[in-house]
């Protein structure tokens, strides 16, 4: 089983585009902080590194009409620039009231989110109203290039336990791709460091010589591994940056395809390849909705990427570091070129490719800072598939699960942009025997396919000289039938029942 990992709640910091501040690039890392470096609690050299407490709201994607509840957390964030300061995405989710406190200064200081990124798990904040007491503050330092395998970091916050401002030290242990636990279906460079990284921590700065080198984010609980976390390098941080600056943020693109390692020999010599060569990976699918959607086919070979060669692992040479081929695509945006040398049939072509974002796999993903959409008639309520939604709704239906499950691999946005489910019976007289059905995706309701939530409502409305609506399910032989003269009478008596102050929300 794939272990878990948990959230450290903490802040950040980050190197900053000419447009947000003037943050000062630094040469890169050398050597193992200094023994005899001040550490103090109260030093200068940490009075940009603040604690964030937040306030939040929370959904229930269960019962989607019910407010939200409320809920709470802290973590650390860091001054980078005049007024604007770098913590993780997680720390500020769903945010009501942000509170940001400075090192040895009791005042509570009101923020707001600035720009935030949850593919990345990185965001900006800003206080509401611009303080006197941080005027004076140097906001830190940010180093160029990833720091080294074997050298000493710091990681500095707030973690649980006490109040004051922690220091702990270890080592960059790998440098590597992980899953971003705050989305749940982004992968991006993340170095591992064996210094004590615990709740509170995230967003909170890495530095190595003074310098942030990255931003804590993620670890193992400890009943899979002691001393691993994780943090955010500056590559991953200097993106964020450079797309906000225009005022929004983007997201990151997507090369959209899947590959495989060329090993065999056998192999290689039918795709056209030297049998005791090393480079080349080969294009096992690709997303016909994605950037290299009519650029790229299964069965293509790639060589070289943007001017690096491809080794057979899909491995990549940038800046002496070996890395996954999709760190080139992960430093370009929206709109942007990829050169790619290719086999294709046994004969070298040269591929180029304009890069795009691609939403569809966003139904893997953990939502934030959205209300739950859903309808409700005649007690049956409808909602989008999502990840939330399937999550604590958990159907067992197989249909379903499939239907999520390879969503964006078997193409399936094409037939339903959105699926609908039903997820919920709420019990009365005008649904009696259906709550078998819940758990099912929608297919049809009076004749009309539904391929997105908005769909339900205008079936619903829909007047077509009939007595009854009929539901039809995916892979169910017989339709929900419900009266159409019952139903209206049933809705205001629902929606007291039940505590409903509207039959729908729909975006």
């Amino acid at each position: 089983m794939k272990p878990s990992l948990r959230f450290l709640r903490a802040a950040a910091a980050a190197l900053l585009p000419a447009s947000l501040a003037t943050a000062q690039l630094a040469p890169p890392p050398q050597a193992p902080a200094a023994d005899g470096e001040k550490t103090t609690s109260l030093g200068r050299q940490y009075e940009g590194i603040v604690n964030i407490e937040c306030n939040t709201l929370e959904v229930d994607y269960r019962t989607p009409w019910n407010p939200a509840t409320p809920g709470g957390g802290s973590g650390t964030g860091f001054l980078i620039a005049e007024n604007l300061f770098m913590t993780n995405a997680h720390v500020v989710s769903d945010a009501s009231r942000l509170i940001i406190r400075k090192v040895g200064d009791p005042t509570p200081y009101r923020a707001r989110v600035k720009h935030i990124a949850h593919d990345c798990d990185l965001a900006l904040l800003e206080l509401v109203k611009p303080a006197a007491a941080f005027s004076t503050v140097e906001p830190l330092k940010i180093a160029e290039e990833v720091p080294k395998l074997d050298t000493t970091v710091k990681v500095v916050g707030f973690p649980i336990g006490g109040e004051r401002i922690s220091v702990t030290r270890g080592v960059v242990s790998r440098v590597d791709y992980q899953e971003y636990s705050h989305s749940g279906a982004d992968q991006h460079l993340a170095i591992q460091i064996d210094a004590a990284i615990n709740p509170g921590n995230s967003g909170g700065p890495v530095l190595q010589d003074n310098m942030v080198v990255g931003v804590a984010f993620q670890g193992y609980s400890g009943d899979v591994a002691q001393n691993t976390g994780y943090m955010i390098p500056t590559p991953v941080m200097r993106r964020f940056l450079k797309d906000v600056e225009d005022g929004k943020y983007d997201r990151f693109v997507d090369l959209s395809i899947t590959h495989f390692p060329l090993m065999n020999p056998a192999q290689r010599k039918a795709l056209g390849l030297p049998e005791d060569g090393d480079l080349g990976v080969m294009v096992a699918s690709v997303d016909s909705e994605g950037s290299a959607g009519g650029a790229l086919k299964t069965g293509d070979v790639i060589l070289e990427i943007d001017g690096h060669a491809v080794e057979s692992n899909g491995s990549i040479d940038i800046d002496g570091e070996q890395t996954e081929l999709a760190e080139v695509v992960e430093r370009k945006f929206a709109g942007d070129k990829l050169a790619l040398k290719i086999i294709r049939d046994r004969k070298p072509e040269s591929v180029e490719i304009t890069l795009k974002g691609a939403s569809h796999y966003l139904m893997q993903a953990n939502r934030y800072e959205q209300q739950p959409q859903y309808v409700m008639f005649a007690g049956l309520v409808f909602q989008p598939m999502d990840k939330p939604l399937m999550t604590v709704a958990a159907p067992g239906s197989l249909r379903s699960r499939y239907w999520f499950q390879y969503f964006t691999t078997d193409e399936l946005y094409r037939e339903k942009p959105q699926p609908v489910v039903l997820t919920n019976v709420l019990p009365d007289e005008i649904n009696t025997w259906l709550r078998e059905f819940s758990g099912q995706i929608v297919e049809e309701i009076n004749g009309v396919k539904i391929t997105r939530l908005k769909d339900v409502s205008d079936a619903l409305q829909k007047e077509d000289g009939s007595s009854f609506h009929l539901i039809k399910l995916a892979g169910e032989g017989r339709p929900l039938v419900i009266d159409r003269k019952q139903a209206a009478d049933a809705q205001p008596r629902l929606l007291q029942k039940y505590g409903l102050g509207a039959s729908a929300y729909i975006e």
